[in-house]
This record gives C-alpha cells, sequence and structure tokens, in this order.
C-alpha cells in the first residue's frame, strides 16, 4: 500500500484521506494542529489523527491564513516520492505542490481531464509538459516501479566492483 500525504483541502484532499485511513495517511496542516480547516473536516482530523499522522509547522493556535497554503504544500512536496495531481486550475496550490515537487526531484503524475473544464487546466498542462499521465492504478504502480528502481540503482553505486558497472548501465537506461 501507499501512504497518501496531503493537505486536507476541501475535495480530492478529503477523499485521498478518506480512501487512506487504513494504509496509512498524513495531513499537512495549514494552521496550528488544534485548528482545522476546513472545519467540516473536524471528524476526518480526529480520525487522521487516531490512526495516521497530522503535522504542521505552526503554532498551536495559529489560524489559517493565504499565505501558510504555499508553506504546507512545501512540506507535502518534501515529504513524497511523487505527486498525483488530480484536479487544478490553471493556478492552483495543487501546481504550487507539483512545482516545488519537481525543483525537489519527485515524480509528478496526473490525471487528464476534458480540455474546456477549468478544474482540468492544471493537470492538461502538466501532461503537456512531460508528466506521466494516469489512467488508473496500473499508471500508478508503474511510476513507483521507475522510482523504486532508480533509488536502488543509486544504492549500488555507493560500492565497488562489477555490481557499479552494472549500476551505471542500469542507471543510464533508466535516464538517471
Amino acid at each position: 500500500g501507499f501512504v497518501v500525504v496531503s493537505g486536507l483541502a476541501r475535495g480530492i484532499d478529503t477523499a485521498a484521506n478518506q480512501g487512506a485511513l487504513a494504509q496509512g495517511t498524513v495531513a499537512v496542516m495549514a494552521g496550528g494542529l488544534d485548528v482545522v480547516y476546513p472545519p467540516e473536516n473536524a471528524a476526518l482530523t480526529a480520525e487522521i489523527a487516531e490512526k495516521g499522522l497530522c503535522i504542521s509547522e505552526l503554532a498551536p493556535g495559529t489560524q489559517p491564513q493565504s499565505r501558510h497554503f504555499p508553506a504546507r504544500n512545501r512540506i507535502v512536496a518534501g515529504m513524497v516520492q511523487a505527486v498525483l495531481v488530480v484536479e487544478a486550475a490553471a493556478k492552483s496550490g495543487s501546481l504550487i505542490t507539483a512545482r516545488m515537487a519537481l525543483d525537489y526531484g519527485r515524480e509528478v503524475m496526473a490525471v487528464p481531464g476534458h480540455p474546456y473544464d477549468g478544474r482540468a487546466t492544471g493537470c492538461n498542462m502538466l501532461i503537456r509538459d512531460g508528466a506521466p499521465m494516469l489512467r488508473g492504478i496500473d499508471d500508478v504502480i508503474e511510476v513507483f516501479f521507475r522510482i523504486q528502481q532508480k533509488v536502488e540503482a543509486k544504492l549500488i553505486m555507493v560500492g565497488d566492483g562489477p555490481e557499479r558497472s552494472k549500476a551505471m548501465l542500469r542507471c543510464k537506461e533508466l535516464g538517471i
């Protein structure tokens, strides 16, 4: 299973956290740990705190403000191996997270949407710019398999001998 890390926002984030409760989920809060935003996610936040993890870099009692959301997105991007963008307008927090993830050398994947749907514009732009297009769970598993291969190849390269030569060839094949 995968651990889902999200910003606990309305919509996709909420659904992702709910769907991942049994496997593992992390909610990165945009305010203090004791300030649930959005308020309708109070029960979900309590369940995540019990079964998963809620984190924040802000002091208790801090109310979420617009300037806190990009910082929250930075934490999300830093905690993950890959970012899966399901829905994103042309200017959205999801694209901020995707850009930061790319800056950190993480994989960014996107679910395509109808070209006339403003909520899909960001996803379609990511795909146009080279992000793997996700059509289902098999595509997600394939991306994580590639990530694992890259990590294993880099770990082998630390050593010496014939394994290092094989690892260097494998890294070349993988484009790393």
